[in-house]
C-alpha cells in the first residue's frame, strides 16, 4: 500500500506579527513549524502503513527550507520526503496549491506508484480554508473524506475505507472506494516520538527535490501568483475590546447560582432571553 502525506511549512502562529504600515505578515525572523493539524494525518498514515504494511511519502511545497520539515518527518518514521519547490510557486493562493500538489502526486505515481490513500490536515493555520485537500482530491478524481475524526475500517481486498466523520448535530460513518483523499480532524490521535533510529536515517536521507519543469507543468500561468485569483486586501491584528469581562458571584446552590447568572446575563442583552424562547419553542415544535 502507498500513502502520500501533504503537509505544508508554515509560520509559528505565537510569533507571527504584522506590519504596522504595510499589514502583511512579517515572516522575518519568524520561527517555521509543520502545521500542526497534518500531524495528525502523518500520525495516521504511519499507523496505518505499520498495520498493512506499505511506504508513507511525505509531500510538501515550499522554499528550499521546507526540507528541514520534511527531514522531520523521516524521524517519525515516513520512508520518502518529497519537496517540491520553484520561484514559479511563490505567492500562491489555494487554487495554484492544488494545482501544482495534484501535478507532483501524479509525478509520484509514475515514479512510485499511485497512491491509495492520500492525507491531509484539515486545514493550516496560516490560511484556515480547508480547500486545499479538496482541490487536489477534485484534480486528481478521488474520492474526499473530509473532517475525519477516526478510521473505522480498511479493507484493501475490497478496495474500501470507513471512517467516522464529524459533522453539526453528530456523527456519520461513511464507507467509499479506493483511491481516497482524507482530511484529519485535530485531536484524533497523539503524535508518536520518532525513534534514535529513524533520526539516524533521516540525517542521512536523500530529500528528493523537484521544480514545476519536473513535474511536467507547462502552463506557468497556473502556479504563484498569476494562478491565484485570491486577492488579500488586508490583514490586521484585532483591535483588543475596550470593555472587561463582568463577574457575577453568587454563594447559595448550584441552581440559585445559575439563576444569577442568567439574570444577569439577560440583562445585559435583553434580546438573548427572547431568542432562547423563541429557540427553545421552535425544538419543541410549538
Amino acid at each position: 500500500m502507498h500513502i502520500v502525506v501533504c503537509i505544508k511549512q508554515v509560520p509559528d502562529s505565537a510569533q507571527i506579527r504584522v506590519h504596522p504600515v504595510t499589514n502583511t505578515i512579517m515572516r522575518q525572523g519568524v520561527p517555521t513549524i509543520i502545521n500542526p493539524y497534518d500531524l495528525f494525518a502523518l500520525e495516521e498514515a504511519l499507523r496505518l502503513r505499520d498495520k498493512f504494511g506499505g511506504v508513507v511519502t511525505v509531500l510538501t511545497m515550499g522554499p528550499p527550507t521546507a526540507s528541514e520539515s520534511l527531514r522531520k518527518t523521516l524521524t517519525f518514521g515516513a520512508d520518502r520526503a518529497v519537496l517540491l519547490t520553484d520561484r514559479y510557486f511563490a505567492g500562491s493562493d489555494t487554487l495554484a496549491t492544488s494545482f501544482a500538489l495534484a501535478s507532483a502526486l501524479d509525478k509520484i505515481a509514475a515514479e512510485y506508484g499511485k497512491p491509495e490513500i492520500i492525507f491531509t490536515g484539515k486545514q493550516t493555520i496560516d490560511g484556515d480554508t480547508a480547500q486545499v485537500g479538496p482541490g487536489i482530491a477534485k484534480r486528481l478524481r478521488y474520492n474526499q473524506l473530509t473532517y475525519v475524526a477516526r478510521i473505522a475500517d480498511l479493507d484493501l481486498d475490497a478496495g474500501s475505507i470507513t471512517v467516522e466523520r464529524r459533522a453539526e448535530g453528530g456523527i456519520q460513518v461513511l464507507r467509499t472506494a479506493l483511491p481516497v483523499l482524507v482530511t484529519m480532524l485535530e485531536a484524533t490521535n497523539e503524535m508518536r516520538r520518532g525513534s534514535i533510529d529513524n533520526a539516524l536515517i533521516a540525517a542521512r536521507a536523500e530529500v528528493i527535490t523537484w521544480n514545476a519543469a519536473s513535474c511536467g507543468i507547462e502552463d506557468l500561468a497556473k502556479c504563484g501568483l498569476r494562478g491565484s485569483p485570491t486577492i488579500v486586501k488586508k490583514i490586521f491584528t484585532p483591535t483588543p475590546r475596550a470593555e472587561k469581562a463582568h463577574l457575577v458571584s453568587a454563594e447559595g446552590t448550584p441552581d440559585a447560582n445559575a439563576d444569577a447568572l442568567l439574570a444577569e446575563i439577560f440583562r445585559r442583552a435583553p434580546g438573548v432571553e427572547a431568542d432562547l424562547y423563541d429557540f427553545a419553542a421552535q425544538s419543541q415544535g410549538n
